[in-house]
């Protein structure tokens, strides 16, 4: 799978691909399997022409941008101009739209088509890709199994070959664990290194918009389209022209690699031995392995839940019914309703301090934590879910849906990059392997990632 993204953009510069004929080949696709695996929400009516527009540019020789030809899907909570932004919900089911976000100017400007919106789950509300007011979205690499969520469509669109690339969102790990259930390549950034401008939050300090990909060299393509300071957003940092996608090293020779015991503690044994496999491999592609201590991991989840929680409630205020859409806590499923209403209770006054601001304090420890174990390593390896997907429809807990977030959660609260490569399989359902980095560490997590891809 690694020369895919590569193989496809030389084969449209050549010739050899029209554009219109890539378009052409994934709307029949989608067309073929949509029905069944639920991956997109709605179609781009003006793919073809766009297709058109970026072909005669090609033959005339102009210069086309990065991503000239290729299809990308956008998940339901980014606004693209003339397609429904829904999150998924009946609140939005009939939103549409009136501009472009800030990653999908520079998508277009790069000469990538819009193919569509993927379904998610509500809001991104979930972990499991079941909670979409249009429908649950099935597992391509393992059906009958949840694609993981918040990011189900994108993650299921790349899986099953419906698009070239996909852009997701990651709060606490909406695009690292549908990666990981879809045996796909995905990206969460370092927060404020993509803007957010156009995105439709869950939580604004903790959202990051990132891409899936079938292979490593497509999501960082795809991420060095996307990043980049924007000046009409306050929360950015000033990093310009970032290069991934010809930076691509499979030689781990002098990295420091990162391991935590507390992983063993929270993840299923047999995840484990896939993951030890991994980690073996990248020993004998030249890395150093360095145990690193992480003791209050597990601490980060219930913190993650009350942050995330009451930014959650202030964002959805203005989806009360009165400019666009219907109103929120009429229509929405039952988790968008859990947290709205737990956002609510933990804002009152009197529990601002009994909860909130621990939160913010058992965050500030996660970070630290993580932060003391990336000086001393260049990347902190592990699972990315501790547990396998569920099958679709299977009942489990509230808390139990939680827990498959304890492993990405960390790096949402400290603001760090992380990115997943499949690292194997457990009785046919993929297994992702982790790779944590600095704060704009992207390099070292792509050149871990694509060290592992080109072995695997």
């Amino acid at each position: 799978m690694d020369e895919v993204t590569r193989g496809k953009l030389e084969a449209i510069r050549q010739g050899e691909l029209s554009v219109v004929e890539n378009v052409q080949r994934m709307l029949e696709r989608i067309a073929k399997l949509n029905p069944k695996i639920n991956a997109f929400i709605e179609l781009n009516p003006d793919a073809l022409a766009q297709a058109e527009a970026v072909e005669r540019r090609l033959r005339r020789g102009e210069k086309v941008g990065k991503l000239a030809g290729l299809t990308v899907g956008v998940k339901s909570n980014i606004n693209v101009l003339g397609l429904r932004a829904t999150c998924a919900s009946k609140t939005l089911e009939d939103y549409i739209a009136t501009y472009d976000a800030e990653v999908i100017k520079r998508v277009r400007a790069a000469g990538g088509i819009i193919i569509g919106m993927t379904n998610m789950d509500e809001f991104a509300c979930g972990s499991s890709g079941e909670t979409s007011a249009f429908g649950a979205t099935d597992n391509p690499a393992a059906p009958g199994h949840i694609p993981g969520g918040s990011s189900s469509g994108s993650a299921a669109a790349i899986a099953a070959g419906m698009c070239d690339l996909c852009l997701g969102s990651d709060t606490g790990g909406s695009i690292r664990n549908p990666a990981s259930h879809c045996g796909v390549v995905g990206v969460k950034p370092t927060y404020g290194l993509v803007p957010r401008q156009g995105l439709i939050d869950l939580a604004m300090s903790l959202d990051q918009i990132g891409p899936f990909a079938p292979d490593v060299y497509g999501a960082a393509l795809l991420l060095e389209v996307i990043a980049g300071f924007n000046p009409n957003e306050c929360v950015m940092l000033d990093a310009k022209g970032v290069s991934y996608a010809d930076e691509l090293q499979t030689d781990l020779k002098g990295m420091r690699v990162g391991i935590s015991p507390k992983f063993r503690e929270l993840t299923d044994p047999k995840i484990m031995e896939v993951i030890d496999s991994a980690i073996k491999k990248l020993q004998d592609l030249g890395a150093e392995i360095v145990e690193v201590e992480l003791p209050h991991l597990e601490k980060g989840l219930p913190a993650y839940y009350l942050i995330m929680s009451v930014e959650f409630f202030s964002a959805t205020r203005k989806f009360d019914g009165r400019k666009y859409g219907k109103r929120i806590e009429d229509v929405c499923g039952d988790e968008v309703l859990r947290r709205i209403l737990r956002g609510r209770h933990i804002s009152r006054k009197e529990y601002r301090g009994k909860y909130y601001q621990r939160a913010l304090q058992v965050r500030t420890i996660i970070r630290e934590e993580l932060m003391t174990a990336l000086e001393k390593v260049d990347v902190i390896v592990g699972p990315t879910v501790p547990k396998l997907p569920h099958k679709m429809g299977e009942k489990i807990s509230v808390s139990a849906m939680y827990a498959y977030d304890y492993l990405t959660i960390p790096a949402n609260l400290a603001g760090i990059c992380g990115g997943v490569v499949k690292a194997g399989e457990v009785d046919g359902i993929p297994v992702g392997l982790q790779v944590q980095g600095k704060v704009l560490g992207e390099e070292e997590v792509f050149r871990v990632l694509r060290s592992y891809e080109a072995v695997a």
